[in-house]
């Protein structure tokens, strides 16, 4: 039987191979923030954009939704069991699927975002628990516990990682001294390749693929270090330690690095700050050219548009530009702390007050258009704001908002 299911496997990556896949995802198609809307508003109302729908019911969490052209899928908690939900575009409840127990030791509530990739949706707990569901009616095909599977540990707040999922691999950091990350058959959760890394907990970061000449590389975070992985075979190929900060501070990196044009970006609160690496041809080595420590964001994000970081200071709780060419500070905007993403030519902030604002960005400099408060919802305002076809898409906690942001 379980042949079978392997043969069944292989067939259905080679009539995958056929055609890219069509993946949804974590912040946008690259996981970088960017997402390819046009037309939208270029001002706001004083009460905010027409909200098309509200729905309080998705359970506890942070995580944010995904959207397709037809639906939208979250995660959430309720009564300690993590639920993917899938929901139409307005605001219908379409199937809820369980994926597992979930952590509430703070901060109670979902994590992670799903990952789609054609007919599968790829979801996890902050307990470990990893389960491909079908994405028409969320039946489980199967599922894997970073802990009872893997040897995994926890973290100080529950595993946050949203998996990466490339051709026939879903890749994730169960966070075992041994097996410390893992490439995954994405048909059938079947193990592929083992990493052992630095052998350190994991981190909260969503990883990337970074597509070279020669090879892909995985790139993400554990405890102290970014790592650099082999996507084929699993070898480590760098790591890049957090040295800035004293050790005792060095275990919450969420924010997800960014490759263009043969550099890496990436950004912490409680490390090395923000950080440019020229990663060489062969993908092998990886040479730091700056760092800045000002630039201390933690879970917020950033966006790099032409030669420009934008982001918050997690510390001085404003927003910062930075020219990537030199790595210094450009600018600063005070609107508190929180999440950056863009779309359309403008950044779109939103703090953790609640306050959501469309900011002009250029050459560094910002300055905020428009703003709005969201007066509704749970707990923290911490889950990533989603645009798509032109819906701007807000969670905050139990609640799920859709606010129309296209030009009339």
């Amino acid at each position: 039987m379980k042949q079978l299911v392997l043969v069944a496997a292989a067939i259905l990556f080679v009539m995958v191979g056929v055609s890219p896949l069509k993946i949804y995802q974590w912040r946008g198609d690259n996981r970088d923030g960017v997402y390819a809307e046009k037309n939208l508003q270029e001002k706001w109302s004083e009460t905010g954009p027409e909200l098309l729908w509200k729905f309080n019911g998705i359970g506890n969490g942070y995580g944010s939704p995904v959207v397709t052209e037809d639906a939208l899928y979250v995660c959430g908690e309720i009564d300690s069991v993590t639920y993917l939900f899938a929901y139409n575009l307005n605001g219908g409840k379409l199937w809820q699927s369980k994926i597992g127990s979930e952590w509430t030791v703070n901060f109670r509530g979902s994590r992670s975002a799903p990952t789609i990739v054609n007919d599968l949706i790829y979801a996890t707990s902050g307990n470990g628990d990893l389960v491909c569901f079908k994405l028409i009616d969320g039946t489980k095909l199967w599922s894997r516990n970073f802990i009872s599977d893997f040897g995994g540990r926890n973290n100080r707040f529950g595993f946050s990682e949203s998996v990466l999922v490339d051709e026939d691999k879903v890749y994730c950091t169960p966070g075992s001294k041994d097996t410390n990350v893992v490439a995954l058959n994405r048909f059938t959760g079947e193990l592929i390749w083992v990493c052992r890394g630095e052998g350190e907990i994991p981190a909260y970061t969503a990883p990337i693929m970074v597509e070279l000449s020669k090879r892909k590389i995985m790139v993400t975070f554990t405890k102290k270090y970014l790592l650099g992985i082999d996507s084929k075979t699993g070898e480590m190929l760098w790591s890049h330690k957090q040295d800035t900060m004293p050790e005792s501070l060095l275990d919450v990196h969420c924010n997800t690095p960014l490759y263009e044009n043969g550099f890496l970006y990436y950004v912490t609160g409680d490390g090395n700050g923000a950080v440019k690496l020229k990663l060489s041809d062969d993908g092998k080595t990886i040479t730091e050219i700056w760092r800045n420590v000002l630039f201390d964001n933690v879970m917020g994000g950033f966006i790099k548009k032409d030669n420009y970081l934008y982001g918050e200071s997690y510390g001085k709780r404003i927003w910062l530009s930075l020219n990537t060419e030199t790595g210094e500070l450009v600018d600063s905007l005070r609107f508190n702390k929180g999440v950056t993403i863009f779309a359309d030519g403008k950044l779109y902030l939103y703090n953790n007050k609640g306050e959501m604002a469309l900011v002009q960005a250029d050459k560094g400099k910002m300055e905020i258009i428009s703003s709005f408060k969201v007066e509704k919802g749970t707990k923290e305002h911490f889950s990533h704001p989603v645009i798509k076809n032109g819906v701007l898409y807000l969670r905050h906690g139990e609640l799920l908002m859709a606010y129309d942001i296209r030009k009339k």
